[in-house]
């Protein structure tokens, strides 16, 4: 990002913890897929980070446009919805079996309900949709504000 006046060396950059605070931390996430032929589609999902994999993970219905898109382009990205301290991750996704999405599940549900007594219901809506899995290939970050994007924006690699 030169022409930012972003410098080329590291002095300054965010640290991956950074990043992985916000993806853990993030309640909505904006999912961008595109079709075979490259009509882009975005809207946002709930998903939880998989720190310890390194990978993203969420749900959807299996007749979505999301889906139909990932099943014929996998090249997906998400980010979390703040526009200020910004991380947007670049990556491959995969539909995932009910079997193989155990421990995202469990993590899923703990995240988004308070309640153990609805576990039952979401773990049933959850496995009666499609699970996916998006495995990073790069990722950036950047604090939107004056002071700090020339210094700060930063670059991971997979």
């Amino acid at each position: 990002m030169a022409d930012y006046g972003v410098p080329a060396d590291l002095d300054g950059t965010l640290p991956w913890s950074w990043a992985e605070r916000r993806l853990l931390d993030a309640r909505n996430f904006w999912l961008t897929t595109a079709s075979r032929t490259g009509r882009p589609h975005s809207l946002p999902v709930w998903g939880v980070w998989l720190a310890d994999r390194q990978r993203f993970w969420f749900s959807c219905a299996s007749s979505s446009r999301k889906l139909r898109n990932i099943l014929a382009n996998p090249c997906v990205v998400f980010a979390p919805e703040d526009s200020v301290d910004v991380v947007s991750i670049e990556g491959v996704a995969t539909q995932v079996s009910a079997e193989a999405s155990h421990d995202a599940i469990d993590r899923y549900i703990a995240k988004y309900w308070d309640d153990p007594t609805e576990w039952p219901t979401m773990i049933e809506f959850l496995t009666s949709n499609a699970m996916v899995e998006v495995a990073p290939a790069r990722g950036f970050g950047i604090i939107e504000r004056e002071a700090e994007f020339a210094t700060r924006a930063t670059r991971w690699v997979w």
